[in-house]
C-alpha cells in the first residue's frame, strides 16, 4: 500500500479560517504568496482557503507522496503509466523530456508541418475544408483550439466532429463542398468504433458527390500507422505520433494537425513553447511557488478538506468557451479512480465533478445554486484582457466587470437577518485566471498548467493519472450490444434495447 499517511493526517488536521478574516490580514502579504504571473498570465488564488499553514502542510504531502521523483521520471521518460506499463511523453513534443523522445517528436512535427506546406502549396487541389473526425481526446483538443484561436485566421473552414449520431455529420455536409475537403482520421488506436464509422459515412459522402478519390484524401493521425494503412490510408498521408502519448494529452502531437492547419505552422509552434514555458516552470519551481502544484493544493483543499464533489470552471470569454468539456475529460478521466496505484483501495475522494459554462450566460442559470445553495462549490473564473472583437468596449468592460464581481459577491456574501431568503452566506471560494491576451502562447501555457496540476493531484493522492480502466468497460459494452459476443445483459438491459431497436411487439 502506498504509505504517506503521516503527511495526509497533518492536512486533514487544518481547519481553514474564514475568507474574510486571511483577507483582513495583511493583503500584501497574501498577494505575494497567492498571485503568481507567467506567460502572460495572473494566477490569484486570493480568495480561496489556503493560506501559509496549509501550504506548508500540503509542501510535506508532495515530499512524502514523491512527487519530485514522479515529475522527475515522467519528464526523462520513465514508466510512469504503471498499469499499462507506459512512459508518459506529452511533455516531449513541446521539447521538454528525454532527449531520444524529443528528437522523435520534433521530427514527427516536421513531418506534420511538411503535409500542411503541401496543402498549402495545392498537392490535394483546391482545399477549403478539413473535416477533423475522432473522439475523446482526439477531438475535444483540436476543437478547443481552433474555436479559441481559429476564428479569424482565414485560412481553412475546419469541423471537428466526434459524435456517432449522425446529426452531427449531416450538419456538416450542408455546409461543406466535398469537391474541396479533406479528412483527418484521429485515432490513437485506429481502431475507434464511432471514429471508423463517422469516417466510411464521410467517404460515401464524398463518392456520392462524385469525388473520383474519397480515400486520397484522407489524412490518418495515429500511434499505429499499420492499421491505417490497413484500412487503406497511404502511408505518405499517416502522421504518427508516439505511443506513449495519452488521448487526452494528444493536441501537441499530430493530432492537432486540424489547429495546425487552421492557425499555420507558426501559430502551432507558439502553442508549443507556451506549454514548454509553463513545463519548464513545473519541473523547475519550489513547491510554494510552483503555479500547478499550488493549484493542486487548492484542489485538495476543497476536495479532502471541505468535502466539497464538485468544481465549476467559467470562462468569461466566448473563445474559451469549450474549456470546461476539455477539462472535464482531463480531470475526470484522469484522476476519477477508486484505486491507488499499487492497487490498494483509495480511502479518501478522488476527483471532483468538473463542470461549468461561459459567463455571463452561466449567471442568469446556475449561480443561484453558487450563491445560495447548500453545497459549498469552489469556483474558478476565467478571463481575458484584451477582447477578442472590435465591438464598442462597453461589451467587454461590462464582461470583465461581471466576472471580478462575481468572485467578491461569492466571498463577501450579505447578512440580511430580516429577509432571509435575500441573505447570502459568503465564504465561498473562487479562483481568477486573468489573461493579457488569448494567443497561441497564451493557451498552450494554460493548458499545460492544467495538465500539470492534475498530475500533482495525482501524485498526492497515491493515484495513476494515465489509464483509464472505466472507459474502456463502456466500450467493451457497446460493442457487446453490435453483436460482438463475450457479454451477457441482464433482463432489463436486454427489455431496453429491444424497445429502442424497434424488436418489441
Amino acid at each position: 500500500m502506498t504509505d504517506f499517511g503521516a503527511a495526509w493526517a497533518n492536512v486533514d488536521k487544518w481547519k481553514p479560517k474564514t475568507l474574510a478574516a486571511l483577507l483582513d490580514g495583511k493583503p500584501g502579504e497574501r498577494d505575494a504568496a497567492l498571485v503568481k504571473h507567467l506567460c502572460g498570465i495572473r494566477f490569484d488564488w486570493c480568495k480561496t482557503h489556503l493560506d501559509a499553514p496549509a501550504i506548508t502542510a500540503f509542501c510535506a504531502l508532495a515530499n512524502d507522496s514523491g512527487l519530485d521523483a514522479a515529475r522527475r521520471a515522467m519528464f526523462d521518460g520513465e514508466i510512469v503509466n504503471v498499469t499499462e506499463g507506459r512512459a508518459v511523453e506529452h511533455t516531449a513534443q513541446r521539447g521538454e523530456g528525454a532527449a531520444m523522445s524529443v528528437a522523435l517528436a520534433s521530427a514527427f512535427h516536421e513531418r506534420m508541418r511538411a503535409l500542411i506546406e503541401a496543402i498549402d502549396a495545392g498537392a490535394f487541389g483546391e482545399i477549403r475544408h478539413l473535416l477533423h473526425i475522432g473522439i475523446g481526446g482526439s477531438a475535444l483538443g483540436p476543437e478547443l483550439l481552433i474555436d479559441a484561436l481559429a476564428r479569424d485566421a482565414g485560412r481553412y473552414d475546419v469541423a471537428v466532429v466526434s459524435n456517432v449520431d449522425g446529426a452531427a455529420l449531416a450538419e456538416v455536409f450542408e455546409r461543406f463542398d466535398p469537391d474541396k475537403t479533406l479528412i483527418a482520421v484521429a485515432s490513437k488506436t485506429f481502431t475507434t468504433t464511432e471514429t471508423l464509422m463517422n469516417a466510411q459515412s464521410v467517404l460515401e459522402w464524398m463518392g456520392d458527390a462524385g469525388v473520383e478519390d474519397p480515400m486520397g484524401r484522407v489524412i490518418a493521425l495515429t500511434a499505429k500507422p499499420d492499421k491505417a494503412i490497413e484500412w487503406g490510408v497511404d502511408e505518405t498521408r499517416i502522421l504518427p505520433f508516439s505511443t506513449s502519448v495519452g488521448g487526452r494529452y494528444s493536441i501537441w502531437s499530430s493530432i492537432g494537425f486540424p489547429a495546425a492547419l487552421a492557425l499555420g505552422w507558426d501559430g502551432f509552434a507558439e502553442l508549443l513553447e507556451g506549454a514548454a514555458t509553463m513545463d519548464r516552470h513545473f519541473r523547475l519551481v519550489p513547491w510554494e511557488q510552483n503555479i500547478p502544484v499550488l493549484a493542486a493544493f487548492v484542489d485538495l483543499i476543497y476536495a479532502q478538506n471541505m468535502r466539497c464533489v464538485t468544481r465549476a470552471v467559467f470562462a468569461y470569454d466566448e473563445r474559451l468557451r469549450l474549456l470546461p468539456s476539455y477539462l472535464q475529460q482531463l480531470e475526470m478521466e484522469s484522476n476519477g479512480k477508486r484505486v491507488r496505484s499499487d492497487g490498494s483501495v483509495l480511502d479518501r475522494p478522488s476527483a471532483p465533478v468538473t463542470w461549468g459554462g461561459v459567463g455571463t450566460d452561466a449567471q442568469h442559470a446556475v449561480f443561484q445554486l453558487l450563491h445560495q445553495g447548500t453545497h459549498l462549490i469552489p469556483v474558478e473564473f476565467l478571463a481575458v484582457i484584451e477582447p477578442g472583437h472590435d465591438l464598442d468596449p462597453a461589451h467587454h468592460n461590462a464582461l470583465l466587470g461581471n466576472c471580478i464581481a462575481q468572485g467578491a459577491a461569492l466571498m463577501a456574501g450579505r447578512c440580511n437577518p430580516d429577509d432571509r431568503p435575500r441573505e447570502y452566506p459568503g465564504n465561498r471560494p473562487s479562483t481568477t485566471l486573468l489573461l493579457d491576451q488569448l494567443d497561441p502562447r497564451t493557451l498552450g501555457a494554460l493548458i499545460a498548467f492544467y495538465e500539470h496540476r492534475t498530475f500533482a493531484n495525482a501524485v498526492m493522492l497515491g493515484i495513476n493519472a494515465f489509464d483509464q480502466f472505466g472507459v474502456e468497460l463502456g466500450k467493451e459494452m457497446a460493442n457487446a450490444v453490435e453483436g460482438d459476443g463475450g457479454v451477457e445483459f441482464d433482463s432489463a438491459t436486454m427489455a431496453l434495447l429491444k424497445a429502442a431497436l424497434g424488436q418489441e411487439r
